[in-house]
């Protein structure tokens, strides 16, 4: 939600952020969750679209059965505003070439996070008025056999990634992608060779405006005096701070406290510059 503490907007910041930009389109594909249901970070006032698979809005490429289709979501739907923007997306998707999913497929992980990569980068291609869109990768939740989990999981993430950075070489100045988690992991191993909640973790950003090849931000370090809370890694960067500057400078300027309310937005502190953030102050 972007928000401090449980008191607050129940919306989330990308939410948030669509309603207090103009669009230049009213396309209804214009915010993305991959998967079932939208994720928390995109519920607001503008309408989102949960996709799983585009090609299941192609009916298994049975022009007839899309027809019959289109008749009877048409008369289910007369009057129905809602409904409305729901045929809009099916008209849209059912634009897009389902071939144009099997030429890329093959250099991402045969996994739901893959394909939901790739879906994005089909989307994106297809201009089809997408301005945002959320994935998930779940499986963090590391309380034991961490060691194996979490390297399978590093794959999946960095494969995917490296999958859709290829694909969208040419496209890249346009996009920003930040990969991003909800907390941390404890410094320090449990008896069932796991790690528990902490606060401190990390966050990546992919993107041709990106100044990448380098960590930003300050190490807190791991001796137990540096640690915070029962063994965790201090945060010294708000996750909020790198949203913001992404929002001030690649996401159309709109004021940083109606995305993050009751944040005051500082610029995130360069490398080895000024002092540590406290570390109630967020987990990024």
């Amino acid at each position: 939600r972007g928000v401090s503490d449980e008191i607050g907007p129940a919306t989330g910041w990308i939410g948030r952020w669509l309603a207090a930009v103009e669009s230049g389109g009213a396309s209804p594909l214009r915010a993305v969750g991959l998967g079932s249901h939208p994720q928390r970070s995109l519920i607001g006032q503008v309408p989102v679209t949960a996709l799983t698979s585009i090609s299941d809005f192609h009916f298994g490429s049975d022009p007839a059965a899309a027809v019959h289709m289109r008749a009877a979501l048409d008369a289910l739907y007369a009057g129905d505003a809602g409904g409305q923007e729901a045929l809009k997306a099916l008209e849209i998707l059912q634009e897009i070439d389902p071939a144009a999913l099997q030429a890329a497929e093959s250099g991402y992980p045969r996994t739901d996070f893959g394909r939901a990569l790739l879906q994005t980068a089909v989307l994106i291609k297809a201009e089809v008025g997408l301005e945002a869109a959320a994935i998930d990768l779940g499986g963090w939740d590391t309380h034991f056999a961490q060691s194996g989990i979490q390297s399978n999981l590093l794959a999946e993430l960095s494969q995917g990634l490296a999958a859709f950075h290829a694909e969208m070489a040419g496209l890249m100045d346009r996009l920003t992608l930040v990969v991003m988690t909800e907390f941390g992991r404890r410094a320090a191993e449990n008896g069932s060779l796991g790690t528990d909640h902490g606060h401190g973790s990390l966050m990546m950003v992919l993107g041709g405006q990106v100044n990448g090849g380098a960590v930003h931000g300050r190490w807190p370090g791991l001796e137990p005096e540096q640690l915070v809370g029962p063994g965790d890694l201090a945060v010294t960067t708000d996750y909020r701070a790198v949203l913001g500057e992404i929002i001030l400078k690649r996401l159309g300027r709109p004021a940083v406290e109606t995305v993050f309310p009751g944040y005051v937005y500082a610029a995130p502190v360069a490398s080895g510059n000024g002092p540590a953030r406290d570390a109630r102050s967020g987990s990024a």
